[in-house]
């Protein structure tokens, strides 16, 4: 029985009618297959799009680290704008959407590999789609060369702390003095493991490698600049995919804050925006994990030209800042996908007038965008950026002014 794909959902997959999902299909694209469930895994393309593309990355089919290299860049984009305006009208939200800013190909500074001991060795890559089964990379469309050089790192890593009854993980980020790897899910640590990890990071040349959160060794502080602020985040903290992203995201952020010459930073991690920033402010950065803090004050003090950065540490989940908390030019806010209801309903209770508010996700973006616009905010405008190029995933930055 065929069936038409009428349109994609949030993760990607074609939906047909019924609804059945179907992977790796595009709008009006007539398929067949068997379905299982609600889904037919293995669709064959009757009449194809003409947005389908030929995808370029030969592991394309067994790998599940893309979901959308069958589909045209200029598709991938129309649709992850459209994203965001349908959850927008969802809340009843209009605003002038500036386009999207998309990274290249082979850009990702940072991702986390599954590796997993073997008889003959180690198998180290991406699981495919909805599958156990772990697909080696090396030709990956998505990952720096720096990142993709480190593969024989990873698999002795491995090899030397794996095991074949359960899965490793594998944060690996560029670093001005090379790759950074943080291993978690290993053996426990002793004396012996530690010397031979210490060995092999050496061997391959790892700026510093973690493991379940203890620094093995380092051979160089793995830098990342923000700003004029050279930063050395914790192992495994989060940082932008890609430098054009941060980019993209930084310069929505400074347009929006404008003038301001006092800024609050919610959620700042490691310093990406209040770090630069500080080259014409100064920043209160607030973050529930000190040691991001602590990346971020060292990183500051070892700045150039920098106004005043003040640091605290607080959960703004469950202490969200308070109105007469909020006494600023223009606050900063980059929530994780869940959103920041509490924070942004204080934010909505007080006098800033300017907020940049990043967000991962835009369904929760647009609940707490409505919550600033019914107090009386002016949503002015929304920049897309997808710096996870191939995958349903969105993020934004938007400006909100009083």
């Amino acid at each position: 029985m065929s069936r038409v794909i009428d349109r994609l959902g949030h993760q990607g997959d074609g939906i047909a009618e019924g609804p059945v999902f179907v992977p790796r299909t595009l709008p009006g694209e007539v398929i067949e297959g068997i379905v299982v469930g609600d889904r037919v895994d293995a669709p064959r393309i009757l009449t194809p799009s003409p947005d389908r593309v030929t995808p370029p990355c030969r592991h394309y089919k067994s790998c599940g680290g893309c979901a959308l290299q069958h589909a045209s860049d200029a598709f991938v984009a129309r649709w992850k704008t459209g994203v965001v305006k349908a959850a927008l009208t969802a809340r009843g939200l209009t605003t002038e959407i500036r386009g999207i800013a998309t990274s290249p190909a082979n850009s990702r500074r940072r991702a986390t590999f599954t590796g997993r001991r073997t008889k003959k060795g180690a198998l180290v890559g991406f699981h495919g789609p909805r599958s156990d089964v772990l697909t080696e990379i090396p030709g990956c469309h998505l990952l720096t060369p720096a990142l993709l050089a480190a593969r024989p790192a990873l698999e002795a890593l491995v090899i030397a702390g794996g095991s074949r009854k359960s899965e490793l993980r594998l944060t690996v980020t560029e670093a001005r003095a090379g790759v950074d790897v943080a291993v978690s899910g290993g053996k426990p640590l002793n004396l012996a493991l530690e010397t031979e990890l210490a060995g092999l990071a050496g061997t391959h040349g790892l700026s510093r490698l973690s493991w379940s959160g203890e620094v093995i060794t380092m051979a160089a502080p793995p830098v990342q600049m923000f700003g004029t602020a050279p930063v050395v985040p914790p192992p495994g903290a989060f940082l932008q995919a890609t430098r054009e992203g941060e980019a993209a995201l930084l310069a929505a952020v400074r347009e929006a804050v404008g003038t301001a010459k006092h800024v609050i930073d919610l959620f700042s991690g490691s310093g990406t925006f209040s770090l630069p920033l500080a080259a014409r402010a100064s920043v209160h950065a607030v973050e529930s994990e000190g040691a991001m803090l602590a990346a971020l004050d060292a990183g500051w003090r070892g700045s150039q030209g920098s106004h005043a950065v003040s640091t605290e540490t607080r959960d703004l989940f469950r202490r969200p800042l308070l109105p007469d908390e909020l006494k600023a030019d223009a606050v900063v806010i980059d929530p994780p996908r869940a959103g920041a209801e509490a924070q942004v309903e204080t934010l909505a209770a007080s006098d800033v007038p300017r907020i940049a508010m990043v967000s991962c996700n835009p369904v929760t973006f647009a609940r707490d965008a409505e919550i600033l616009t019914k107090a009386g905010y002016r949503f002015d405008w929304l920049v897309v950026v997808d710096q996870f190029r191939w995958s349903p995933h969105v993020e934004l930055a938007a400006c909100f002014t009083r």
